[in-house]
């Protein structure tokens, strides 16, 4: 009783209030803020998407540094000259490739292969002589760590440049586009921070199932450089000769897979099937080290060594086979998840069942572990 009075006498006094009961008043009260809103909207978003993406960007760069300040302090551990050598690093942080000409898409290929391995072998050189020192396998990890470092500060300069373009012009679709893809952006750099880990203690990461389960088959048999970075051997699988091919573990490189096939090939070989095992993308709903088969040249990567591969199958009429370990990105370049590792018996019963059902016996059959082989041996 006592709050019903209280709240019909909190009803007179508004009630009784002659601004509320002046009509422009309550006009102005209810048409006002939608007034603004119609006026000033479209700002009030710009604002908003601005302070959303500006502390996604700070993000961006506290990781940026970081991964800089992990690649100096992993490359520089027991270095004299450090000042020289960070140096260098700052240096390679900016460097960049440009891409061949395809206005005439004939022989983009080879130009792009020639770039590539022009790249690679400079990258190589200016390693050597800033750590002369160094063992292949560290190498190979300094290698890496520099293109991770590298990646991180392409994406926070693109990134912070269309941040700096939509705030200039105050374009709200600009600003709503970054604001969109951001939270993959943070993704991609999260997965780039725990592949510098990784690779900085040289262990094995997602992408290297595919050399791990062909470099089980090459336990204790003699291997032979074939390609730069890419060794083979020769194995017995059901009555089948088996050439198994991968890249050269445990340092953390892809090798030229389309270049040891070919020389193979070149030596006098004739597969009757090429089987490729690799990583794949997972989709949402898929489960980590799920295995999927199909047909074709699984490999990533820009395209040389798929298009080489590919090239070779037709001209020979080589059935190419595939076997996919699914994974998601972060994954791939994280250390490998006990779920990706254990897929190694199965794909080798999938091996077995494709050579006996696609071939018969004496013949010739290829098998190519396609991914990066940091800490991976054979």
């Amino acid at each position: 009783m006592e709050l019903l009075l209280i709240l019909g006498g909190v009803g007179n006094a508004f009630g009784d209030n002659p601004w509320l009961n002046n009509p422009v008043i309550s006009i102005m009260i209810f048409y006002l803020p939608l007034a603004l809103l119609i006026l000033y909207g479209q700002k009030i978003q710009s604002w908003m998407m601005l302070n959303d993406i500006s502390k996604s960007i700070g993000k961006l760069k506290e990781m940026k540094e970081k991964s800089r300040d992990e690649a100096i302090n992993h490359i520089t551990e027991g270095v004299d000259n450090k000042d020289n050598v960070i140096k260098k690093i700052d240096s390679f942080l900016e460097y960049f490739t440009i891409m061949p000409v395809d206005l005439d898409p004939a022989g983009v290929v080879n130009k792009l292969d020639h770039l590539m391995t022009t790249r690679d072998e400079r990258m190589r050189i200016e390693i050597k002589n800033m750590l002369p020192e160094l063992d292949s396998i560290k190498a190979n990890s300094v290698e890496n760590i520099i293109e991770i470092a590298t990646s991180y500060n392409f994406v926070y300069k693109i990134a912070r440049h269309f941040y700096l373009i939509g705030k200039k012009s105050s374009n709200i679709l600009i600003l709503a586009q970054l604001q969109m893809i951001m939270p993959f952006i943070l993704m991609q750099a999260d997965a780039l921070t725990k592949a510098m880990s990784t690779f900085r203690e040289s262990q094995p990461i997602g992408d290297s199932i595919g050399p791990m389960i062909v470099g089980k088959l090459m336990l204790e048999k003699e291997k032979h450089e074939i390609a730069r970075d890419t060794i083979y051997a020769e194995s017995n699988i059901e009555n089948r000769k088996v050439y198994l091919i991968t890249a050269k573990g445990p340092g953390g490189t892809v090798g030229q897979p389309g270049n040891a096939l070919k020389n193979i090939i070149e030596k006098g070989t004739k597969p009757s099937i090429l089987i490729m095992i690799d990583a794949a993308l997972r989709l949402e709903g898929e489960k980590t080290g799920e295995i999927a088969e199909g047909i074709g040249a699984a490999i990533g990567g820009i395209g040389v060594d798929r298009f080489k591969i590919e090239e070779i199958a037709t001209e020979n009429n080589i059935p190419i086979y595939a076997i996919v370990i699914k994974q998601t990105l972060v994954e791939a370049i994280s250390i490998m998840r006990k779920e990706i590792a254990e897929t190694t018996e199965p794909v080798h019963d999938i091996l077995n069942r494709l050579i006996m059902e696609r071939t018969k016996e004496g013949d010739s059959v290829i098998i190519i572990g396609v991914g990066n082989t940091a800490g991976v041996g054979q």
